[in-house]
Formats: C-alpha cells, sequence, structure tokens
C-alpha cells in the first residue's frame, strides 16, 4: 500500500514519528514528511537518520511548520498520499493551565490539518487521540475528544479522503511519560514519585501503537474509532516493575497526590459507544452515526438493539502483574538501552 506513496506524520519529531520512520524508513515507500515546529528536533532527527541510516536518510523530508496555521499545513501538503495526524499538546496538567492552547493545537489544528488534506485530496488520514478523550474531566481530554469529533464530522463531508482517528491509553516511555522520570531518579539515587499507587492505566509499546494506526488505515471506514484491547496495571506494579529492574528501592516508593486533571482510572470505550462497536478480535471499531439531522423519522422508526458490550476501562481490563510488566518493559529498545547503560555506569 505504500509503494512510492508519501506519507506525512504531523508532529513527527516525537516518540510516534520516530517509530514509524523505524518501522517504513527501509521499506518501498516513497517519502516521508515530517511536519513539525521545533527546528531543533528536526535537526536533531536529520543527523541521527543520516549518520545511522544514510543509504535511506533521504526519504526523509522536513517541513518546518504548525498546525495552528492552515497556510503553513497546506504547503506542505501537495502531493501527499497519507497523513498521520499526532501533532497535540498531550501533558495533562499544562493543558489544565493554558486550555485554550490545546484548543488551538489539538481542535483547530485537527480541522486544518483535514481542511487542507480534503484540498489537497489526500487519500488517507488517520487521526491520533487518547483515552483521556473518553468521559473526558481535564482539558487535554476536552480537546482531544472535540478532535475525535471534528474528525467524524468532516469525514461525512468527503468522499476522496478517508478519515479515521485511532484511541489508545499511555504508550511506555514516550517523550514526556513516567518511566524515563523514574529511571532517572534511580541513577541519582532518589526514590522515584508515583501520584496514587492503586490509579489504573493502560499500557502500550510504540510498536503497539504504530499497529493500531496501521490497523486503521487498512481496516477503518470513514468516521471510524478504532481502539485496541489493551492490557493496564496499577502505577504501584509499574513502579516496582522498574524498581527491580533497575534496582531502585520499592519500600520507598514517595507518593506525591494526584497532579491537575488526573482521572484514578481511564476508559478506551464508553458505555454510550459500546451500544455500536463492532469486535474485531485485537480491536473495536467504534462506526460513524450516519444518521442525518431529520430525527423526526426517528419518531415512527426503531432504533437497532444495542450491544452487549459494557465500557471498556483501565479497571475491567486484564491487569498486569509485577513479572508480567517487566517482561513487556524488557521488549522496548529504551529499556534494554538504558539497562545496558546502568550496567557500564553504575
Amino acid at each position: 500500500m505504500f509503494k512510492d506513496k508519501t506519507l506525512m506524520i504531523t508532529g513527527g519529531t516525537g516518540s510516534f514519528g520516530n517509530a514509524v520512520l523505524n518501522r517504513f524508513i527501509r521499506t518501498n515507500i516513497g517519502e516521508i514528511r515530517i511536519f513539525s515546529r521545533d527546528e531543533k528536533k528536526q535537526d536533531d532527527m536529520r543527523h541521527e537518520y543520516q549518520a545511522k541510516m544514510p543509504e535511506v536518510a533521504d526519504k526523509i523530508k522536513f517541513y518546518i511548520g504548525d498546525v495552528r496555521n492552515l497556510e503553513s499545513v497546506k504547503s506542505a501538503m501537495h502531493g501527499v498520499d497519507y497523513i498521520f495526524h499526532a501533532a497535540a499538546l498531550k501533558q495533562v496538567p499544562s493543558c489544565e493551565f493554558f486550555p485554550m492552547e490545546a484548543v488551538h493545537t489539538n481542535v483547530i489544528g485537527t480541522e486544518h490539518v483535514l481542511t487542507a488534506a480534503i484540498e489537497e485530496e489526500v487519500k488517507s488520514v488517520i487521526c491520533l487521540s487518547t483515552d483521556k478523550a473518553a468521559y473526558p474531566v481535564n482539558a487535554m481530554g476536552i480537546t482531544k475528544a472535540l478532535e475525535e469529533r471534528v474528525a467524524v464530522a468532516k469525514a461525512r463531508t468527503t468522499e476522496k479522503t478517508k478519515i479515521c482517528c485511532t484511541r489508545y491509553g499511555n504508550v511506555l516511555c514516550s517523550r514526556g511519560s513516567v518511566i524515563p522520570l523514574w529511571i532517572d531518579q534511580i541513577k541519582n539515587g532518589n526514590p522515584i514519585t508515583i501520584t496514587d499507587g492503586n490509579m489504573t492505566r493502560f499500557i502500550m509499546s510504540l510498536d503497539e501503537a504504530v499497529d493500531l494506526v496501521l490497523f486503521a488505515f487498512e481496516h477503518g471506514s470513514p468516521g471510524d474509532i478504532l481502539v485496541q484491547k489493551a492490557p493496564a496495571c496499577t502505577i504501584q506494579v509499574q513502579a516496582e516493575a522498574v524498581c527491580e529492574q533497575f534496582g531502585g528501592n520499592k519500600e520507598k516508593i514517595k507518593v506525591i497526590g494526584i497532579r491537575h486533571g488526573e482521572k484514578m482510572y481511564e476508559t478506551l470505550l464508553t458505555n454510550e459507544e459500546c451500544a455500536q462497536a463492532v469486535d474485531m478480535g485485537n480491536f473495536y471499531r467504534v462506526p460513524c452515526d450516519k444518521r442525518g439531522l431529520n430525527y423526526d423519522k426517528y419518531f415512527n422508526e426503531g432504533y437497532a438493539e444495542r450491544n452487549t458490550l459494557t465500557e471498556f476501562t483501565s479497571n475491567n481490563t486484564t491487569l498486569l502483574t509485577v513479572e508480567q510488566v517487566k517482561e513487556k518493559l524488557l521488549t522496548l529498545q529504551y529499556i534494554r538501552d538504558e539497562l545496558d547503560f546502568m550496567k557500564i555506569n553504575y
């Protein structure tokens, strides 16, 4: 599907963009466009791939721009076949303090990307969302929920551009996530800090996040929201797993309390979405509601019987043990590299 095609990744210098590059760069894809606003991160990425993959680094093209600016998005999109829209403000506390900044990037930025994609007749756009968009209680989740609604609404307006969303939980060791912080705390001889040990979170690797996006790309229909059946664990279990792997003291784990806007558990599939959700094995598909605004006819016509599914949360999914979390962590190159570093230097 990607042979000789051009793929654009918004927010492409982040963890997800790097994971996509590592997955695709040695394939027969034609070009990968990295669109972001940070020239330093782009320059670092350019040098990194020129050094480690010089024979294919020319496939990567860098575009400075901001999803908040429609013209900069349009200027980078000519000739693009597919888009993975990953640009977002994701830090829950900072979005709480600056909610309008989250609106400009997560909501209006998504509108700009989709408007430009439809005008340029891009074949497919996959928008990356989060479990925090389901039953949102914080600014980040609310703006990502609106991003999903914008994407579903836009999907109804075009037949040439397929627009889908993926929704997933915490990505282990992604930029700004908690495990790199814990590793640094252990390296510095400090106790690791957690918010609340009973808090649960879905967990997945970056490769699994890419798998979900590719599944949506291949199997999603316009307006779909695709969800992976991810496992979860408590923050206490995750912290103990990191301590055991990196030599931290489990007895000195320090509880600092829930931060601004955080929930005790997350939801990937709401009870309302379950009414029409389709079980696809390792994934759920929430199809677009194709009804129009003329609700008069529903006074006489009944609605189809709802599914028997119930909401899918980090409390009622498979909860991993410390040993299972350790096994999952060892599948990550970041964790293996950090363990090797500590063996040599500590």
